[in-house]
C-alpha cells in the first residue's frame, strides 16, 4: 500500500474545549487491575514504526482513539445525531446499533437521531423528519444489509445543515459514509467552527473498495470480498464446463481494485486479475487479449476477474458526473466482453464466455463476523472522540490500532493497490498472469 507523506502538523485534532467532566463509563487508570482502562489522552503511536536497523526513528506520531477520563459533554444534556451517505456497505446498520448503545446505554445520552436518507436529511426543505433512535428500535438491525436511515450522494450546503443540527439541539454529528461523505464532514464541521458552535462531527469510514487513507480496513471489505470469492469459484465452475470456456468477472472497484485483488487470492480459481492501478492493453504480443488466447491452448479455460474501474481509457470517456462528484465509468466488464469475443472469432478459436457482475449484491448484504467486529470498533471509538469533544476527526484504523485522523487529512485522495506491494505479489504469483 502507498501510504501518505504527512508530517505533524497534518496529524493533530481539532478539539472544542476543556474535557472537565468525569466519563460515566466504568473503566479504570490502573492496568492488571483486571479492569479495562480509558485510553490516556497523550498516548500516541508513531505513524511509521517500522525502520530499518540503525536508523534514526521517525517520530511523526497520531492520537490513539478510546474512550478519555475526561470528557468535554455533560451527557444528560447532550443529544446526538447519525447520518449513513453514499453507496451500501455490508455492516452500516451494525455501526448505527453499536453508536446508539454506547451513546444511551453508556453514557447515558438521553437522544439520538437518526437522519433519513443522507446529508438530505439536514436540509428541512428536501426530507423526511429524522428517526428517533433507542435501542429497541434498533436491537435488531444488524441482522439486515443496507441502512435503516437510507442514504443518498452528494454534498449540501454547510450554512444549512449546521443550522438544521442547531434547530434540533444537536451537538455530536456521526457520519458514516467514504471519501466524499468525510469531505461534506468536513465542510460542516468548518462551518460549525466559523460559527464558534459547541457541534462535534466524528466521521466513521464505509466503503467495499478499502480506499479510504489512514484506514487499513474498512468495514464491509471482508463481507465484500468473501461473497465476491463465491462468485469467482462459480465462474471457474462455467469455465471449465466447456471447452475454452471463459468465466468473466466484473467487481466494485472505482479507483482502487482492493476487492478485486483480494477476492482473486481468495477465491485462487482466477487467472488473471485486472485492477485500475495497473494498465490494462489488449493488443500486441503481450497484451491481454493474446495472453489470454495462450492459457486457452495449454489449459482450454480461463477466468478473469476485472475491476470496474479499469482499463477505462478503453471505454468512451464521459464527462458526466454523479451527484458525489465522481465521473461516470464507462462499462468495462460488457467492453472486455465484447472485445474477447471479436478477438477469438476473428482467430477462428471457439470460446464461451460467461460474464458475472455482482456488484449490488456484495454491497448489500448484512455484515459477515469480521467485519461486525469491526463495526463496533469504530462505532464505539467515534462515540468516545465525539464526547472528549474531538471535532473534525476521522477514526482511522492504523496498524490495527484506532487512531484520530484530521478530516482535512484524510480526505481528497483515496488509497491504491501498490504495484510492488505483498498484496499484489500474491496476485501475480497465484495467477501466474505477468508469464503467459
Amino acid at each position: 500500500m502507498n501510504e501518505p507523506k504527512v508530517d505533524q502538523s497534518q496529524l493533530e485534532i481539532s478539539t472544542l474545549g476543556e474535557c472537565s467532566r468525569r466519563s460515566p463509563l466504568r473503566l479504570s487508570t490502573t492496568p492488571g487491575d483486571d479492569i479495562a482502562d480509558f485510553m490516556p489522552a497523550d498516548k500516541r503511536i508513531l505513524f511509521e514504526p517500522r525502520f530499518r536497523q540503525g536508523e534514526s526513528i521517525n517520530m511523526v506520531s497520531m492520537e490513539l482513539a478510546g474512550p478519555r477520563e475526561l470528557i468535554h459533554f455533560d451527557p444528560a444534556k447532550s443529544k446526538a445525531a447519525i447520518v449513513t451517505c453514499g453507496g451500501l456497505c455490508p455492516g452500516i446498520n451494525n455501526v448505527i446499533r453499536t453508536s446508539v448503545f454506547e451513546l444511551m446505554h453508556n453514557y447515558g445520552v438521553p437522544e439520538v437521531l437518526g437522519i433519513r436518507f443522507g446529508y438530505e436529511g439536514l436540509n428541512p426543505n428536501l426530507c423526511r423528519p429524522p428517526l428517533h433512535l433507542t435501542p429497541e428500535l434498533v436491537e435488531d438491525i444488524h441482522h439486515a444489509g443496507g441502512t435503516i436511515l437510507g442514504t443518498s450522494r452528494g454534498p449540501q450546503e454547510p450554512p444549512t445543515t449546521v443550522e438544521y443540527l442547531v434547530s434540533q439541539g444537536v451537538n455530536i454529528l456521526l457520519c458514516v459514509g467514504g471519501d466524499g461523505t468525510q469531505r461534506g464532514s468536513h465542510a460542516i464541521a468548518q462551518e460549525i467552527a466559523r460559527r464558534k458552535l459547541d457541534i462535534a462531527v466524528v466521521g466513521i469510514p464505509k466503503t467495499i473498495d478499502n480506499d479510504i487513507r489512514f484506514c487499513f480496513t474498512t468495514f464491509g471489505f471482508a463481507t465484500a470480498v468473501a461473497e465476491a470469492e463465491v462468485v469467482i469459484d462459480r465462474a471457474h465452475v462455467e469455465a471449465k464446463a466447456v471447452f475454452n470456456g471463459i468465466g468473466l468477472v466484473k467487481l466494485m472497484g472505482r479507483d482502487a481494485g482492493f476487492i478485486t485483488a483480494a477476492a482473486t487470492i481468495a477465491s485462487g480459481e482466477a487467472n488473471f486479475c485486472l485492477i485500475p492501478e495497473v494498465p490494462l492493453e489488449l493488443e500486441g504480443p503481450d497484451g491481454f487479449l493474446a495472453k489470454l488466447k495462450r492459457r486457452l491452448a495449454a489449459r482450454e479455460h480461463a477466468v478473469v476477474v476485472v475491476a470496474e474501474g479499469a482499463g477505462q481509457h478503453l471505454c468512451e470517456s464521459s464527462s458526466e458526473c454523479d451527484a458525489s462528484g465522481n465521473r461516470r465509468l464507462g462499462d468495462i466488464g460488457y467492453l472486455l466482453k465484447a472485445r474477447i469475443e471479436d478477438y477469438f472469432k476473428a482467430e477462428r478459436m471457439p470460446t464461451s464466455v460467461k460474464y458475472f457482475d455482482p456488484s449490488y449484491y456484495i454491497r448489500s448484504l448484512p455484515a459477515q463476523a469480521v467485519d461486525s467486529l469491526l463495526c463496533e470498533r469504530f462505532a464505539r471509538a467515534a462515540v468516545h472522540a465525539a464526547m472528549a469533544g474531538k471535532t473534525d476527526v476521522l477514526v482511522g484504523l492504523w496498524h490495527n490500532h484506532l487512531v484520530h485522523v484530521p478530516l482535512a487529512t484524510a480526505t481528497g485522495a483515496k488509497k491504491r493497490v501498490d504495484p510492488e506491494s505483498e498484496l499484489w505479489t500474491s496476485v501475480l504469483a497465484l495467477t501466474g498472469q505477468h508469464k503467459w
